[in-house]
């Protein structure tokens, strides 16, 4: 396809590595800040001085520390919990009933999307290493299959993944005061009063209308993917086998203790006693938070791993996941910082508000989001850079903001199937390339889209 092959080359020369888009966003808003924001009685050089303070103190901003060490571990966690060998079992026992190209797809991106609105890093490499094992059932039996069309269903679950449990907006706003914090500064006093102390599970991922938006991008991408794969042509598939845990035993007194199940057992049976202990009351009232989901991916993962050695050994193969976060959230906290002491938050909010209605300000802010997530392709980035705006907005418009976050996180989430850092993983796993997923992902982008819009329109 020509449009697919245009879109893959323009990402590959005009657009550069995150890192480099995220210093290039922080140098551009240090600029605006400046211009737009100067007080006429300062000194263009003091004010670009205390601008630039502002943007250090954003930088080391302690909570926007403590959410990027959270989302980190939601990552590397659920990564974890996919290289299990129970985890690893249902990978292969549900390439079984992948007999062609049509159902397969249909079962990759179903599945897929299933874990992914638990865990985004659970369902991210779930689809990868199901995309990869589909692919070596049908060469081992000579069962002629589509093997992008496959790629592409293991990488939706980064389509549906921020209106999930385990997305960076809804999980965020369900920790008390966080919206508060990130508010002060730039709603008025008047306006920080209508900001409740919380948003919980209930209003937003839980809501009856997220769930069945949901389960109509669920049925509409699965559907999607089964006629996709019925009107495809097999293509050549040659992989070696992907190893997807192995055996260790020690032989040495201390080896014997990393290598020993009784000891991974208790101790991640301790952790699950103290989880249930500490969050069963938060469970009840859906008071879900990145502590509560990865307090308890700690404790599974170590019982599921069955040793303290193979459980290091899979966050050593998964540790490599978060390098993008680790170094590029501190960015985006400094732009933050500038955007909410200059006043450019309340700027770029008041032109929402001045060009929206109640009605059109969540689709504003879907397409919007999905902009951003082009040049912050992160969502735990982009609601640190965007939430800001879309809280004011929403207060000035009257718009519920349960409804407006979420308009935010379905935008963020469905240029995912464009923007490729994030298929990264999936792309090493499977051996394909961007240009052959992405006929497909795209496909699945538009389903998604017109769901989501429909959404916010009716709901």
């Amino acid at each position: 396809m020509k449009i697919t092959q245009l879109i893959e080359n323009v990402f590959k020369k005009y657009l550069p590595s995150p890192f480099t888009i995220a210093i290039l966003l922080t140098l551009i808003t240090f600029a605006l800040g400046v211009v737009f924001t100067k007080p006429e009685s300062s000194n263009l050089s003091m004010y670009s001085l205390e601008v630039l303070s502002f943007w250090e103190k954003g930088v080391w901003t302690n909570g926007l520390l403590v959410f990027a060490y959270q989302m980190m571990l939601i990552l590397v966690l659920g990564h974890v919990l996919v290289l299990s060998k129970p985890v690893s079992n249902l990978i292969l026992h549900v390439t079984k009933y992948c007999t062609n190209t049509a159902t397969s797809a249909a079962i990759v991106s179903c599945t897929t999307m299933l874990v992914a609105f638990f865990n985004w890093g659970l369902g991210l490499i779930f689809g990868a290493l199901l995309a990869r094992k589909v692919a070596e059932h049908a060469q081992s039996r000579n069962i002629p299959l589509n093997y992008p069309i496959i790629g592409a269903a293991g990488y939706v679950g980064l389509m549906v993944w921020h209106g999930g449990i385990s997305g960076s907006a809804p999980i965020k706003i369900n920790e008390t005061g966080h919206i508060k914090s990130i508010m002060k500064s730039v709603s008025s006093e008047k306006a920080l009063a209508q900001i409740p102390e919380l948003i919980d599970y209930s209003e937003t991922v839980f809501s009856w209308w997220n769930l069945l938006i949901f389960l109509l991008v669920l049925i509409g991408v699965t559907f999607t993917f089964y006629f996709l794969g019925k009107k495809s042509k097999a293509t050549l598939i040659n992989l070696p086998e992907y190893n997807l845990n192995s055996e260790e035993k020690g032989k040495t007194q201390a080896e014997k203790l990393d290598s020993s199940k009784w000891l991974a057992y208790i101790f991640g049976l301790v952790i699950l006693i103290a989880f249930f202990y500490r969050y069963s009351n938060d469970i009840l009232a859906l008071k879900i938070t990145p502590n509560l989901i990865n307090f308890f991916m700690l404790g599974l993962g170590i019982i599921l791993h069955g040793s303290f050695k193979k459980f290091t050994n899979a966050i050593g193969e998964s540790i490599s996941d978060v390098s993008g976060i680790l170094i590029q959230f501190p960015l985006y906290f400094g732009i933050m910082g500038i955007m909410k002491s200059t006043g450019m938050v309340t700027l770029i909010s008041d032109f929402f508000v001045s060009v929206s209605t109640a009605t059109t300000l969540p689709l504003f802010t879907f397409f919007s989001a999905g902009l951003v997530n082009i040049f912050v392709p992160s969502g735990g980035g982009q609601w640190v850079v965007q939430g800001p705006i879309v809280v004011e907005s929403a207060l000035q418009l009257g718009v519920p903001l349960p409804k407006a976050i979420m308009a935010m996180a379905y935008g963020d989430q469905v240029t995912n199937m464009l923007q490729p850092f994030w298929a990264l993983p999936l792309l090493g796993i499977t051996k394909l390339k961007a240009r052959e997923i992405l006929p497909y992902t795209l496909i699945a982008m538009l389903v998604g889209s017109a769901i989501y819009l429909l959404g916010l329109l009716i709901f």
